[in-house]
């Protein structure tokens, strides 16, 4: 069972002291999990644990696989379009081409042209 991802910041998750799990139990920390799925174990006021039912973790392991399956999706059409960049200049005509665009008058159309350095 897949569940909608909620990310809370750990402030407003659920709290329990460390001493309510030891005085209730596993079973009772579970019955936390089952109701709201998350729960923070706080040492005098501090946290120190999250503890995630299957279904929270499982939500969070889907939604970093996506994550990274849309970054790489974007880094794989990156390196496509420097590939095609490379390849046009180690094509037998590209030092010829590039000749023959220095050697070309500009035409600016009554427009200044300016670019990044000096």
């Amino acid at each position: 069972m897949v569940q909608t991802l909620r990310l809370d910041a750990i402030e407003d998750l659920p709290r329990t002291p460390a001493s309510d799990v030891k005085k209730l139990g596993w079973r009772g920390v579970m019955k936390t999990i089952g109701r709201i799925g998350k729960v923070v174990v706080t040492n005098h006021n501090e946290p120190e644990a999250v503890i995630l039912s299957a279904g929270e973790y499982d939500a969070i392991l889907q939604a970093l696989h996506e994550a990274g399956s849309r970054h790489e999706s974007a880094l794989d059409e990156l390196r496509q379009r420097f590939d095609e960049r490379l390849a046009s200049l180690q094509s037998v005509d590209a030092g010829d081409r590039l000749r023959s665009l220095m050697r070309a008058p500009v035409r600016l159309g009554n427009k200044v042209k300016a670019g990044t350095g000096h």
